[in-house]
């Protein structure tokens, strides 16, 4: 052998006392303790020794390999902590403000429609997405082959299971459970095959219900008035414009002043003054019927917006799908 196991293990602490930082160390531990490693090339060549000396040499030998792993270790916590310690904190450099994260607008202004409807006395429901036909529109009185099917461009799963158009299927979901009185909204994800400057695939839509006895379009008109002045402001006038919708009548859609140019006529309400912001009416007695209520003794009315294009008139956006394109910089305004 070329040196004994007291040769190498003093040669290995003089060199890992000369080491001057973490590199050196490594590449030491390397030189004596690697696959090929003077340590590891001894214990091998153990059996060139006569044989009684064998058992002692491996043992020394077994020694000495674990002292070297203890002080590698140690010399390289010893100058770790040296180096960090020469790393000077500058207190006077400025601090580093952490991002914060925010809501999406459209988490945002869905909040703010629910927090409004609350404040109302509304509940707040939710359901499942994935419907049955018979919730999505025969008990809202879209008979089949009825032509205000082909409003919905709806995403069919199979023949009585679609992607929900509308979150009014909750309507019924609630009212085949729960007698009147009922003060509802039901916020959602709804799906539509269509996708243009104003429409996408999926977006977000609040409808509302209200059932008792007594209940007129007066009391709609003023429920919807106090929204659209808590979303906008009180100087925002609106107007009902007749409509048709299967499941309510009468009908109307609901129109504020536009919020671009105040009446005045411009590219966005298309020179008229006002822009359209939800649907509205007085339940329909078939649907009371579908689900078991008096339309004798009870009336109610239900209402439905989109999420997207409430956020678009209050922030002045003019793209829907930049809603949905992740840009920081947009997002980041919000």
């Amino acid at each position: 052998m070329e040196q004994t196991i007291e040769e190498i293990y003093e040669e290995a602490v003089r060199d890992i006392d000369a080491a001057a930082d973490e590199g050196r160390i490594q590449e030491l531990a390397v030189i004596y303790l690697g696959r090929k490693g003077k340590v590891t090339r001894y214990l091998r060549n153990i059996s060139q020794l006569p044989a009684q000396q064998r058992p002692e040499a491996g043992k020394r030998a077994n020694q000495v390999k674990q002292a070297l792993n203890q002080t590698f270790r140690d010399a390289e916590e010893r100058l770790g902590s040296a180096a960090s310690t020469d790393e000077r904190l500058d207190v006077s450099l400025p601090g580093r403000i952490p991002a914060r994260g925010r809501l999406h607008p459209v988490t945002q202004i869905n909040q703010e429609i629910c927090d409004i409807f609350v404040r109302l006395g509304f509940d707040i429901a939710e359901g499942p997405e994935v419907e049955k036909d018979w919730y999505n529109f025969e008990a809202l009185n879209f008979p089949k082959e009825h032509p205000a099917r082909d409003m919905q461009d709806t995403f069919f799963i199979s023949d009585d299971i679609v992607l929900r158009t509308h979150t009014s299927p909750l309507q019924i979901r609630i009212m085949e459970k729960q007698a009147p009185p009922v003060r509802v909204i039901a916020p959602g994800k709804v799906y539509r095959c269509d996708s243009d400057l104003t429409h996408t695939p999926m977006f977000h839509q609040v409808e509302g219900l209200l059932v008792d006895r007594n209940v007129t379009f007066g009391n709609l008109k003023g429920i919807l008035t106090t929204f659209v002045h808590q979303m906008f402001d009180e100087q925002t006038s609106l107007r009902f414009r007749p409509s048709f919708f299967p499941f309510t009548e009468p009908s109307a859609e609901v129109d504020i002043l536009c919020v671009m140019c105040r009446g005045s006529g411009c590219r966005v309400c298309s020179s008229t003054g006002w822009l359209e912001v939800l649907g509205s009416g007085m339940v329909h007695p078939a649907v009371f019927e579908n689900v078991g209520y008096d339309s004798t003794q009870y009336t109610g009315f239900a209402f439905g917006m989109g999420v997207e294009r409430i956020a678009m008139l209050k922030y002045g956006i003019d793209d829907i799908r930049r809603f949905f394109e992740n840009d920081y910089r947009f997002l980041a305004q919000f």
